[in-house]
């Protein structure tokens, strides 16, 4: 009886075993040499300058004549892919600068795993020293809105404007109230299962986080999910994305948002269930002498619910442009949400074509 008990343990742990090591077998995923990653996605125009002793991948297209480029900030665990929308509308008329970030895309990890918002300013006014950028447009999405805005707050007279797409950095952490972190970025957070996550990476629970960012589910193609699951698999990126969960909470004191002198237009999805409204909205009612607000309505990838007119944000900004139509990047018959409220500083836009002499005319700065 004893030896018959023990027998079917054994079998039981053995299948326990088995089921377990194939399920381990279907989501290891172990880095991808640096080499293949940049074979498919660092094609012309990707180039690679070294800043602060690290290579960035980085795109510069556009007019070399453009007085004032706009530089692309993307958000945690993205690169300067989720802008290609933006650039392919801006890039005819506009010098265009987009960069992986230290920690993601094929930038990779910094040597002092330091991925803090001022470590990021100092390496955004690198990328622009190195280019011979003085001043400059810079729009940013999450994590390169919070760059952004706090970029415009330490260089006040080097931003000529300033574009938060669902930026974050406003108070109120992630997820706002309704707690939809993705799970991702949980995973990232809990040291038993991050170890784990150093080797393992289930494709479906990367579809499953770019789905809760993304307002419309058609947006997350099968492309999109590889290249967010092979650049999270560039040597070193899974550990610095741990580093920045942990030092997210260092980030710039929001009240630094009202030394912010350049214009303004502050953009998010109703949808948007990672900083849903108002936390965008404390953004526009923050900014100390900012011009231009606008809401959009779709999911937190604004950027890329319907790219062609959300690069008019980059494109203009003028509130007195002719023509277009309220909620222009509403989804589904959707109109701009009245979450913003008119200040002195501050004008809601709710017109695309309005926001496209914002970048296409930089503005003149009175010396004082």
């Amino acid at each position: 009886m004893n030896g018959l008990w023990l027998r079917s343990l054994w079998l039981i742990l053995a299948g326990a075993v088995f089921f377990a090591s194939v399920g381990l077998t279907a989501v290891w995923a172990p880095d991808l040499p640096l080499d293949q990653l940049k074979a498919r996605w660092a094609p012309p125009p990707s180039t690679f300058i070294e800043i602060n002793g690290q290579q960035v991948h980085l795109r510069d297209e556009g007019p070399r004549h453009d007085p004032v480029p706009i530089l692309l900030v993307h958000g945690t665990s993205a690169s300067l892919h989720t802008w290609e929308g933006w650039a392919e509308g801006l890039r005819g008329q506009r010098r265009v600068v987009r960069f992986d970030l230290p920690g993601f895309g094929l930038t990779g990890p910094n040597r002092q795993d330091d991925y803090t918002i001022d470590r990021y300013v100092l390496f955004v006014r690198s990328v622009a020293a190195r280019l011979g950028i003085d001043r400059f447009v810079i729009a940013g999405n999450s994590l390169g809105g919070e760059i952004a805005w706090a970029v415009a707050a330490a260089l006040p007279q080097r931003v000529d404007r300033l574009i938060l797409v669902d930026a974050a950095g406003a108070g109120g952490g992630l997820a706002g109230a309704h707690g939809e972190v993705p799970l991702a970025f949980r995973v990232a957070r809990l040291p038993v299962l991050r170890s784990v996550a150093r080797h393992a990476l289930p494709r479906g629970l990367v579809e499953a986080s770019l789905r809760r960012l993304y307002g419309d589910p058609a947006k997350v193609t099968p492309q999109l999910v590889d290249q967010y699951s092979e650049l999270a698999r560039r040597p070193g990126n899974r550990d610095a994305l741990a580093h920045r969960l942990a030092q997210a909470a260092t980030g710039p004191d929001p009240a630094l948002l009202r030394r912010i002198q350049a214009p303004t237009l502050v953009l998010w999805g109703d949808r948007d269930r990672l900083l849903p409204p108002p936390h965008p909205g404390a953004h526009a009612g923050a900014v100390g002498r900012s011009r231009p607000a606008a809401a959009a309505a779709a999911g937190r990838a604004v950027r890329a619910r319907d790219p062609g007119r959300a690069a008019g944000a980059a494109a203009g900004a003028g509130p007195h442009a002719p023509g277009g139509r309220p909620g222009a990047l509403a989804g589904r018959g959707q109109t701009v949400p009245g979450v913003l409220r008119p200040r002195p500083q501050i004008r809601v836009v709710s017109t695309f074509s309005s926001w496209r002499s914002m970048a296409l005319q930089p503005r003149r700065v009175r010396s004082t």
